[in-house]
């Protein structure tokens, strides 16, 4: 089929997952497969852009929760009518593939986990939010070659990196994927991981290649895995419901700070910190601005909440930096010049 045909299609897999059309969608995708083209390039360049494009409608609102939800749920059950249409001989090795613990953001790693089938792999996909100590009990049963650890969020990297840390010390290395270990797998090499893929066909072509990708650490440049979390990102996660009850105490008024948005601010802030990356709070600032101006709340509330944060927390300087830089990225996006927030007054609002 030429390229022409398969955006054309995709386009109506868009317009059939919108409605929730899973039988529309089902028969449009195995259709295709029937009509010759590979299951890769259907779950590559049909399915995944299309999720991609799910995300980006809601995140304008042009796309309620629901459908977005809708959507996405039907592209998951399409996903499973591809594997079992495609039943490909198993001439490699056997690995196990599952999502952080806490990620639930499921169908990436599953796209991931099919693609790894279709190459040949037995795949033993685990699914969403493995806490750690089970994915290792699996591993003692089932004794795969690899795990390939699917990550979508960025706060779910500390326990991203126990899992990685677990599997590693029963003997089986790891390989990262998903958006949570940065675009440029930045994360997965900090946490540790034998390697890092940026999409499901170069998993598939990183694991065929062998295990690991990274380029070995010098000896005299000191393990970068003991320098992760510290006194303060410990503070943050046993102190978390309480900050969070006392930043909302201070917005009180203020519908536009919600539990939910101020819970996303305070996460992404304990994985900078563990991380210590300012950059990974920074960019969630400029995208919850984004997302809520899409909704006709202005990125001043960002700001406002960014503010009452920094207030509570007096005694996590490191944190006071992070959030003066999300002041800084939230008053851009505003239009303003940005002013420290440790240069304002206690935020009163």
């Amino acid at each position: 089929m030429v390229r022409q045909d398969l955006e054309a299609a995709t386009g109506r897999y868009l317009n059939l997952i919108g409605r929730a059309d899973e039988e529309g969608a089902a028969g449009l995708v195995l259709g295709l497969i029937g009509e010759g083209v590979p299951a890769e390039d259907v779950l590559l360049r049909v399915i995944a852009p299309c999720q991609r494009r799910v995300g980006e409608l809601w995140a304008s609102n042009e796309w309620p929760v629901a459908r977005e939800h809708g959507a996405t749920a039907v592209s998951e059950r399409v996903v499973a009518a591809v594997s079992g249409r495609v039943r490909p001989t198993e001439t490699r090795g056997r690995v196990a593939v599952a999502c952080a613990d806490g990620e639930y953001h499921v169908l990436p790693t599953r796209i991931m986990a099919e693609v790894l089938r279709l190459r040949g792999w037995q795949v033993d996909f685990l699914g969403a939010s493995v806490p750690g100590p089970h994915l290792i009990t699996h591993l003692h049963q089932t004794g795969p070659d690899v795990v390939a650890l699917g990550c979508m969020l960025p706060t779910r990297l500390p326990r991203a990196h126990a899992t990685i840390a677990a599997c590693q010390a029963v003997g089986i290395p790891v390989l990262a994927g998903g958006a949570g270990f940065g675009a440029d797998g930045r994360f997965a090499r900090l946490l540790g991981a034998d390697a890092w893929a940026p999409t499901a066909d170069a998993a598939a072509d990183r694991l065929a290649a062998g295990l690991p990708s990274f380029p070995a650490v010098p000896d005299d440049s000191g393990d970068t895995a003991v320098h992760l979390g510290g006194e303060e990102y410990a503070y943050l996660t046993r102190h978390r419901a309480d900050l969070l009850a006392r930043v909302m105490d201070t917005l009180t008024g203020r519908p536009e700070h919600t539990a939910e948005d101020l819970g996303n601010m305070a996460d992404f802030l304990i994985a900078a910190t563990y991380v210590h990356d300012a950059a990974l709070f920074t960019d969630f600032v400029v995208w919850t601005c984004r997302v809520l101006e899409a909704r006709q709340v202005p990125a001043e509330s960002v700001v406002l909440g960014l503010g009452a944060f920094h207030d509570v927390l007096t005694d996590c300087p490191d944190a006071r930096a992070l959030l003066n830089e999300g002041v800084a990225a939230a008053q851009a996006c505003c239009g303003r010049s940005a002013r420290p927030a440790d240069q304002r007054t206690e935020t009163s609002v």
